[in-house]
């Protein structure tokens, strides 16, 4: 049975468990960055999963059930994701980037469906689904990896179920305001993962928390972000009291606010409800 989202939130060993979850998408991030672009910010993380959840539920014999820029769009402004110019920009930059390819025209020539290059590999995204699957199971012990992993198959069910949870989520869409300022900028998740990667769990009780970030410019060279912007994003969550220096400014050890702590913990929750809720169901549609 999956675990919702208070039992996550109540569970008293969470915020071990995101701690390690943090670290394991740090290093899937130094890994494959150019991969983790794609997910660069809140934005594109979702149209990311909008496109493969078109891509596993496709049907080439049904024009209407392709996936193609059209229908793309048409389901990332109905979810209220982005605009049709961020939709149709994003495509463009994939296909640029090789993610994403135009396919052979069907019946209607008029209509040019899109597809995975053959080259394409799915590994970020099974990876990205390992992480989630072991940090629900260190929570109660159960073995959804394990099942994942007996059964590849069940991918083209999961992720699509995944992709409806977060696009039809108010507090993912719309999430809370130090959260929210990350979600906006590159890299943003991997900067909030490299936050929480550096806080002791012991330590989540303070109303300052210390992190593992000494110094803005190698955070920003690791992040190959530029140190300008990161800096000014930095001092907008200063300002909000969500971050700060226990000593000399970008010469020190950064601490998070226990508010900003406590956003990002919520937030992982309702994203690993999320996830669990879906395997779920695939789990069961597979042995009905």
């Amino acid at each position: 049975m999956a675990l919702n989202f208070e039992e996550i939130a109540a569970h008293p060993a969470l915020r071990a468990c995101i701690q390690a979850q943090a670290r394991a998408m740090q290093q899937a991030y130094e890994g494959n960055p150019r991969a983790s672009a794609v997910f660069a910010t809140q934005q594109r993380w979702l149209m990311a999963h909008i496109g493969l959840a078109l891509h596993f539920r496709r049907d080439p014999g049904d024009y209407r059930k392709e996936l193609t820029a059209a229908r793309f769009v048409d389901v990332t402004v109905q979810h209220a994701v982005a605009s049709r110019n961020t939709a149709h920009a994003f495509i463009k930059e994939m296909q640029h980037y090789n993610f994403i390819e135009v396919g052979p025209a069907g019946d209607d020539g008029r209509i040019r469906p899109l597809q995975l290059p053959a080259v394409m590999t799915l590994e970020p995204l099974i990876g990205w689904i390992h992480i989630h699957l072991s940090t629900l199971d260190a929570l109660d012990g159960a073995k959804r990896l394990e099942t994942f992993q007996a059964r590849p198959q069940m991918l083209a069910k999961l992720q699509p179920l995944i992709a409806d949870g977060l696009i039809s989520s108010g507090p993912v869409r719309e999430p809370q305001q130090t959260f929210s300022l990350f979600t906006w900028l590159n890299n943003g998740g991997v900067v909030m993962d490299w936050l929480i990667a550096g806080v002791d769990p012991e330590n989540a009780g303070q109303e300052r928390i210390p992190t593992g970030v000494l110094s803005i410019g190698d955070f920003a060279r690791w992040l190959k972000l530029s140190r300008t912007h990161l800096s000014r994003k930095l001092r907008d969550a200063e300002a909000l009291g969500s971050v700060g220096w226990l000593g000399r400014r970008g010469h020190s050890v950064m601490w998070i606010s226990n508010e900003f702590y406590g956003e990002y913990v919520t937030a992982q929750a309702v994203k690993l409800a999320i996830i669990d809720a879906a395997f779920a169901a695939s789990v069961k549609h597979a042995t009905d």
